[in-house]
């Protein structure tokens, strides 16, 4: 006989497992944008200037966004702590210290 425990599919445990657990676990992930490249040869530049102008203007975009991200990040982090702090206050009465 089977033990039904070895033959669960490991997608099912896994799906029980994601269930039990009462919030997100990850936090968002923030990405910080490359520096765009500037030639130090100014023909170089001026060949390739709109390139450049507009990979300086994505990059000014793309750090405002992290930006967001970070304050984003940074304020569900400080709520998740509180809730924890909350949290742990109750076990400690829960056990009496």
């Amino acid at each position: 006989m089977r033990n039904p425990r070895l033959t669960c599919p490991l997608p099912l445990q896994a799906w029980a497992l994601l269930i039990c657990v009462p919030e997100p676990i990850l936090a968002e992930s923030c990405f910080v944008p490359s520096r765009p490249f500037l030639p130090s040869d100014s023909q170089a530049a001026r060949d390739y200037a709109d390139i450049i102008r507009r990979d300086f203007e994505d990059y000014i975009q793309d750090i405002q966004s992290y930006f967001r991200c970070l304050d984003s990040e940074r304020a569900r982090a400080f709520e998740e702590a509180r809730e924890v702090s909350e949290d742990y206050g109750r076990f400690l009465q829960l056990v009496g210290d």
